[in-house]
């Protein structure tokens, strides 16, 4: 009577070993692949009033570009990098909230470097509502007597 053998064999557990040595090697990689906030002054925060000039719901963040009156009167444009869309819609934004022309004031940390960009800290759209991390929450929800 033949046996029939059943189960992995040697090279098949030598790829699965592979895989796994692998994965262990290139997964912290792929993790410290995002850059940090390092970029932008923490300590530090600008105020601008402007129009946007476009809103960009891409990931793996959302950009705001926004034309502001420069010192010399002349118009700037800055960039101002949001959260993730996943994260900006569970918080109530739309990528139809910002549309070009809006005027708005934009709090932010701006970037080290002095280049005109910053990290959004809140956004005051034209009717008073104010969006981004610093934005206060809605107070939480009182439960009914019982």
């Amino acid at each position: 009577m033949n046996r029939i053998r059943v189960g992995p064999t040697r090279p098949l557990i030598a790829i699965a070993i592979a895989i796994d040595i692998a994965t262990a090697i290139t997964a912290p990689r792929a993790a410290s692949a995002h850059h940090s906030t390092a970029m932008f002054e923490p300590e530090k925060r600008v105020t601008l009033n402007g129009t946007i000039k476009d809103f960009q719901w891409t990931n793996p963040h959302a950009w705001i570009q926004m034309v502001v009156s420069g010192a010399d009167g002349k118009p700037a444009d800055w960039s101002f990098e949001c959260g993730s869309p996943n994260t900006l819609s569970r918080q109530g934004w739309k990528p139809s909230m910002l549309k070009a022309g809006d005027a708005v004031t934009i709090v932010a940390n701006p970037m080290k470097d002095g280049t005109p960009a910053g990290l959004l800290y809140t956004v005051t759209l034209a009717d008073g509502r104010v969006l981004g991390p610093g934005a206060a929450s809605p107070p939480p929800a009182t439960p009914p007597p019982r």
